[in-house]
């Protein structure tokens, strides 16, 4: 009933998400000129935009703190701790994350990034507290 899987599914589209549109952001500055294709064998020789470097550092903190994400749910399945208040706290996970990449990539306010950064730590913590005292 309280499946983690579905917030684990919803992380990992929105890491696809932010890779395709990554990679057509790359794509359309090639096909305008803005940058040459051989630029991102080495990534020298040119600059990409604003926007492909803030799309390209986002995608690679896809690949950070959400791991801890990732293996805090799966450590909850395989012992079996699934509950309504570790799937709340997936849920809030993702929609903070989702939150933290539509600002990021967005208009990029670092107030509000930083809020929705730190609070989704918070609530990973508490994850990873839950599945510890479901240990004890």
């Amino acid at each position: 009933m309280f499946d983690l899987v579905y917030p684990l599914f919803a992380m990992a589209l929105l890491t696809f998400a932010v890779m395709l549109t990554l990679f057509l952001t790359r794509v359309r500055s090639v096909v305008q000129g803005e940058v040459r294709a051989a630029y991102f064998k080495t990534y020298q020789g040119g600059e990409e935009s604003r926007r492909a470097v803030q799309l390209s550092r986002h995608f690679t903190n896809l690949f950070e703190t959400p791991v801890l994400f990732y293996v805090v749910c799966l450590a909850a399945m395989f012992s079996e701790q699934q509950s309504a208040l570790l799937a709340g706290l997936a849920w809030t996970y993702v929609a903070l994350r989702v939150a933290h990449a539509l600002i990021h990539i967005g208009r990029n306010k670092l107030r509000p990034r930083m809020v929705a950064y730190m609070t989704s730590w918070v609530v990973l913590l508490s994850m990873w507290g839950v599945v510890l005292a479901g240990r004890v």
